[in-house]
């Protein structure tokens, strides 16, 4: 290809992470996802109120201490994780189509921001930008939220790039491929399970009803997955984690049917989270750890929670197909 043809710039985007386990750090993270009106949808007043008058009092030292039992030298694992990903996609994506692309990455709260990643692009001279939330499932508080927030930066921009946006990936032949792969791997050596959970992070039921298509494709991820693995209808279901407030969110609760099952005579169960690119405190200490005791306190006798994707090499090439279809990028080796 000819070394004159202009970058693309992709752009990938995760959630985002505090930057410390500190309560001040958690503070400062805290405050700027809570206050996101896609995340929260109170009337302004009194949510400014609720926040910084009783949660923001409260639950920073809480989820500092949790931050604590995650966290590693090389920091927090959903960001050394996302950063790998960055490098690894970068690598997959010059390998088959060099020079064509640059790869970014911004989180929606915290550091990298989303503007420091658009920042990074234009430096590296691109003109157009595909944006790629790293949200399987698209959902009006993180993909959506992921929008709002590279139009926000682009708003202070007087060179606007051209803009591709990857809406969601819940049914991509090469994700699913990968989290099937990945359980198949986990059931080496005769691994013993009779239930395989697919746990997404839950949303306010409300939000299902007006309009957005999250719980439908957390389902069809769930169905594409047991299909390609051969499972029975008995052998798997879907369940929600990480309710926040009073309203009722998406059911049912992972929380729930974990301590359930037992009684029920499933003593030994699996919990993939196909939601999540990236491990982090909702599958590491919620699933992993807190989850586990809840189960194995309830009467269970086994339970394995299934790695995010992270860095799997079939992973980062279905980031890459898609990146590449979107692009309908050329010249490939």
């Amino acid at each position: 290809m000819s070394d004159t043809l202009p970058k693309t710039g992709v752009l990938l985007a995760n959630l985002g992470t505090p930057d410390a386990p500190t309560a001040a750090a958690l503070r400062r993270y805290l405050a700027e996802f809570l206050w996101d009106r896609r995340v929260v949808d109170v009337s302004r007043p009194l949510w400014w109120l609720i926040l910084h008058g009783i949660i923001l009092r409260i639950r920073p030292a809480r989820s500092a201490a949790l931050y604590r039992k995650i966290w590693t030298a090389e920091g927090s694992p959903l960001l050394f994780i996302s950063r790998h990903q960055q490098t690894l996609l970068q690598a997959e994506l010059d390998a088959h189509w060099p020079g064509q692309t640059h790869v970014s990455l911004g989180m929606r709260y915290g550091n990298p921001s989303i503007a420091a990643a658009l920042d990074e692009l234009r430096t590296a001279g691109v003109q157009k930008t595909l944006l790629l939330p790293l949200y399987p499932q698209n959902s009006c508080s993180t993909t959506a939220s992921t929008f709002d927030a590279v139009a926000q930066a682009l708003s202070k921009r007087r060179d606007v790039p051209a803009l591709q946006f990857v809406a969601d990936y819940h049914d991509d032949a090469g994700y699913i491929e990968a989290l099937a792969a990945s359980v198949r791997e986990a059931r080496q050596d005769n691994y013993q399970t009779e239930k395989l959970i697919f746990s997404f992070h839950g949303t306010p039921e409300r939000y299902r009803a007006e309009g957005d298509p999250y719980y439908q494709q957390c389902l069809r991820t769930a169905e594409l997955t047991a299909k390609s693995l051969g499972l029975s209808a008995d052998e798997w279901r879907v369940s929600f984690q990480s309710r926040f407030g009073r309203e009722p969110w998406l059911q049912p609760y992972t929380d729930e049917i974990l301590q359930a099952l037992p009684a029920r005579g499933i003593q030994h169960v699996q919990v993939i989270c196909p939601g999540f690119a990236a491990d982090c405190l909702e599958t590491l200490e919620e699933i992993e750890d807190e989850n586990r005791q809840l189960f194995m306190r309830s009467g269970g006798l086994s339970f394995q929670y299934i790695r995010a994707l992270n860095t799997r090499p079939d992973h980062i090439a279905a980031l890459a197909g898609i990146v590449a279809r979107k692009l309908c990028l050329t010249g490939q080796s």
